[in-house]
């Protein structure tokens, strides 16, 4: 008999049996949710296949019980929801948003506090977070740890960047999940500014392939006042655990109820486009906070820029830091002969832009305090006002507002943030009353204040906190080495790009892997666009700089392709202005691809392997297409089924030549003009390392398609 009453008090005070079920508007995925033991767990299936076995949930608290069991399940509740809303620019003119929703409220019974979970369910993945409702027996808390699990089904293949709390410019590794700890060391490059976490910590959105042909996506959507999430896996059971970025003194993050978490998501399908074309990450965001928008543009810029990177050019007026070195004085140092930034190269960019159409030219370099950039004794070395003596802002202003072109402004913070926050309304006013709408952030280095990271939430806030002050100003903002996006650009649209990945600077920093591009949109780019600065005409570096033997691993067809299949609103043509002369036909494309779209389709995809992207522009009738390939030699074959079914097209196809490669013949390309309708279909092959792109325009009338070919 007291055995009896044991377990009916046990069932009783922690149910195990009862399980709270919720499908997805289409009824293929499924969520089950429980409380096993005072635990919270949660699973998800897929049309009956796990996706995610049973997996716990729970916060770890500094100083206080933690909220990870002794729970019992207090109310549920049950809601659907569905909408279309209009972003303000974006992959898609218009976006559904369709799941149905679990709330489940834990009540802890040894201190009564309460803890919420929600979860929706989508056609194609789940979003969860934690939730914390006013209340007298929690207010202010610190998070130690979160601990909740993905728990695989399988030894996946997964596309994984070590876990970093400063840095995700990594080369991605292809692996199964139990090798990513052999694999760890050698993933780690001399551009990380950390060494990794762990030996088995990844970064999101962490992409990973099963033996039975389900792809499936861990990321986090709408990061505000937390820090950013990272995955640590046991690797004898397949299960990921949560891992924050931790503070200067090693808290994860600092909250007060009401208060919420970051949604944790899964995305997953059979197919591996609907990965690539999932809403999830901006769905779970909020709708945009801003009454108007028409001050936010996508913009096709080029930049001062590149010839610094390669090293041709330099950022610095001077060669020596401007400081006071034993008996030399140097604070009256000489122009150093190489400055990219100075008034009349500059007007040649403006010139070059007008002329061939483009919205904007970025400059870097254009303000003191690069010369003081190694000098360790300091904790910041820019205002943000101070021009050096060859750049004259006011004629510049004059100049290229004279040729309907807007001036890009770069402020490099060093990682001097706290710097940055005291000088942000003044350089914000200097932008606006100078002419410039747009800025590239940047946070290379170490964060100051010293021990903060990159992705900590005192990072996480500050981000967040220059956007909205951008936006007073309406400033849109292209911020690099920031935290991973995660969707926000749908609440704060002026956050038109980030980098937030290892871009095409690495190319002259020794190479990008050629299959990165095959990689990124299913994991960096699910979070929001990327700045990744493609259109590489000149693949050897050493051409710039006879001192730096990197080589671009890519062909030139590839790079074209890349202003498709990168989605970004913010497209840079990054090569400079006399190579591009070299090659007019090719430069054609970037002239004409739009930034901003209608319609997305996926025609082919394989993480890894290739990716093709057809895109329609909006508000017109012009179709443009990307393919980009890895280092292997593959064939491409896709269909116009996209197309007018009542009207015929000019193709223009941008194709790497016979014996174009990446690596012996870079340059090869060929580009010819076809006659394409609905029916038509293309069989292309893509060189190693190569790709494709074709701009698709219908035609007016039977003039235009005289003397073409049919496809």
């Amino acid at each position: 008999m007291k055995q009896i009453i044991s377990i009916l008090l046990a069932v009783l005070l922690f149910p195990t049996a009862y399980a709270e079920e919720l499908s997805s508007p289409n009824g293929k995925m499924t969520l089950q949710f429980n409380v096993e033991n005072g635990i919270p767990v949660y699973q998800l299936n897929l049309e009956g296949h796990p996706i995610i076995k049973p997996s716990k949930l729970g916060l770890e608290l500094k100083d206080a019980e933690e909220l990870m069991d002794g729970f019992s399940l207090e109310t549920t509740n049950f809601t659907s929801f569905d909408e279309t809303w209009t972003p303000v620019w974006g992959e898609s003119s218009t976006i559904r948003n369709h799941y149905n929703e679990l709330e489940v409220t834990l009540n802890q019974a040894s201190t009564q506090r309460k803890m919420i979970l929600r979860f929706r369910v989508f056609d194609d993945g789940l979003g969860f977070r934690y939730e914390f409702p006013e209340q007298d027996n929690l207010i202010y808390f610190v998070v130690k740890n979160e601990h909740t699990q993905f728990a695989m089904a399988g030894d996946h293949t997964a596309f994984w960047i070590p876990g970093d709390y400063d840095t995700q410019e990594y080369n991605y590794t292809t692996s199964k999940l139990s090798e990513i700890q052999g694999l760890m060391e050698s993933a780690v490059t001399p551009n990380a500014s950390q060494t990794p976490i762990s030996g088995t910590a990844v970064q999101t959105a962490l992409m990973m392939k099963t033996d039975d042909g389900y792809y499936i996506n861990l990321h986090e959507a709408a990061l505000q006042e937390y820090s950013c999430l990272h995955l640590e896996l046991d690797d004898e059971n397949m299960v990921f655990e949560s891992v924050l970025t931790p503070d200067a003194v090693g808290n994860m993050a600092y909250m007060q109820a009401p208060c919420i978490t970051p949604w944790r998501t899964v995305i997953a399908s059979k197919n591996a486009g609907e990965i690539l074309l999932s809403h999830i990450t901006l769905n779970l965001n909020e709708p945009c906070v801003y009454e108007t928008t028409d001050w936010i543009k996508p913009i096709k810029y080029i930049g001062v820029w590149w010839e610094m990177i390669t090293g041709k050019s330099s950022w610095s007026y001077t060669n020596l830091p401007s400081v006071k070195l034993g008996e030399t004085d140097y604070s009256e140092t000489t122009p150093n002969g190489t400055h990219a930034a100075n008034t009349q190269h500059v007007k040649d960019y403006i010139d070059f832009a007008s002329k061939h159409g483009f919205d904007a030219v970025l400059v870097e370099g254009w303000n003191e305090g690069w010369e003081d950039w190694f000098d360790k004794s300091k904790d910041y070395v820019f205002d943000f006002v101070t021009p050096y003596p060859d750049f004259d802002v006011k004629e510049l202003h004059a100049y290229a507002k004279s040729k309907n072109i807007k001036l890009m402004m770069h402020h490099e913070t060093s990682g001097s943030v706290r710097n940055y926050e005291r000088h942000l309304d003044t350089a914000y006013q200097f932008m606006v009353d100078n002419g410039y709408n747009s800025v590239k952030s940047g946070y290379v280095g170490d964060i100051i204040p010293r021990g903060e990271y990159h992705y900590g939430q005192w990072m996480v806030n500050h981000y967040l906190y220059a956007v909205k002050k951008a936006a007073e100003n309406k400033i849109m903002v292209n911020a690099h080495e920031a935290v991973r996006p995660t969707g926000l650009c749908r609440t704060y649209p002026n956050l038109i790009g980030n980098e937030s990945a290892r871009g095409t600077e690495y190319e002259a920093f020794g190479g990008n892997n050629p299959d990165h591009t095959t990689i990124l949109p299913f994991t960096r780019l699910l979070g929001g666009p990327m700045d990744y600065t493609p259109g590489i005409f000149e693949p050897d570096v050493s051409q710039y700089n006879p001192d730096n033997n990197s080589h671009v691993n890519t062909t030139i067809a590839r790079q074209l392709a890349l202003y498709v299949t990168m989605y970004s609103p913010l497209q840079m043509a990054a090569d400079l202005p006399e190579t591009y002369g070299k090659h007019l036909d090719a430069f054609q494309f970037i002239k004409d691809v739009a930034m901003d779209w209608e319609e997305t389709l996926v025609l082919e995809a394989e993480p890894g392997d290739y990716i093709t992207f057809a895109r329609k522009e909006k508000g017109s009738d012009n179709w443009f297409v990307g393919r980009t390939n890895d280092e292997e030699k593959r064939t491409s074959e896709i269909s116009f089924y996209f197309l007018d079914s009542e009207a015929n097209y000019i193709a223009t196809i941008y194709a790497d030549a016979k014996d174009a490669h990446y690596k012996t013949n870079p340059k090869a390309y060929e580009i010819r003009k076809v006659v394409v309708n609905s029916k038509s279909k293309l069989k292309q092959t893509c060189a190693p390392g190569g790709g494709y792109a074709i701009s698709i325009i219908k035609a007016k009338n039977k003039e235009e398609l005289k003397g073409l070919k049919k496809l």
